[in-house]
């Protein structure tokens, strides 16, 4: 008998988690892993290196992630706060709540870059859906891509 290879969907958060295209879910959206190495951490693949599709979909597509971005900041500030709560607890008699805050703000700042990757990968899957015949490459090419002006900014 020979081996059979089944082609499984790869889970959509762990995708997500992981910055992977969300087409075919296996290529990488950026060129550098590192999402620390400060001078390279955005820039992006044009095309995903699996199944070849355009991850920059229209000049101004990402300007949507401040949304994204803002709402996991308030997610992950409301995460630290209830875990404040519940290990360590708020008190009026004392600064454990400044603590929390100041905490919460290296926290955030300290984790900005990976947020900033996340929020691109969340708000590109809202507008390229999974496509299990990816192999086949039926790819959602960019509606309103100008390539004299590609890049300027």
């Amino acid at each position: 008998m020979c081996a059979v290879q089944k082609d499984e969907k790869p889970a959509l958060i762990l995708s997500i988690l992981k910055n992977k295209c969300p087409r075919c879910r296996r290529g990488d959206m950026f060129k550098e892993s590192n999402p620390y190495k400060l001078k390279t951490f955005m820039r992006m693949n044009e095309r995903c290196l699996v199944c070849g599709q355009p991850l920059d979909m229209e000049p101004g597509f990402y300007y949507g992630t401040n949304m994204v971005s803002y709402a996991l900041a308030v997610l992950f500030c409301v995460l630290t706060f209830v875990l404040w709560w519940i290990t360590i607890g708020f008190s009026l008699k004392d600064s454990r709540f400044f603590w929390w805050m100041g905490i919460n703000a290296f926290l955030l700042v300290a984790l900005q870059p990976p947020l900033m990757r996340l929020s691109r990968a969340v708000w590109i899957v809202f507008f390229v859906p999974y496509s299990p015949y990816w192999k086949e490459g039926d790819i959602i090419e960019p509606e309103r891509v100008n390539k004299e002006h590609a890049g300027n900014w």
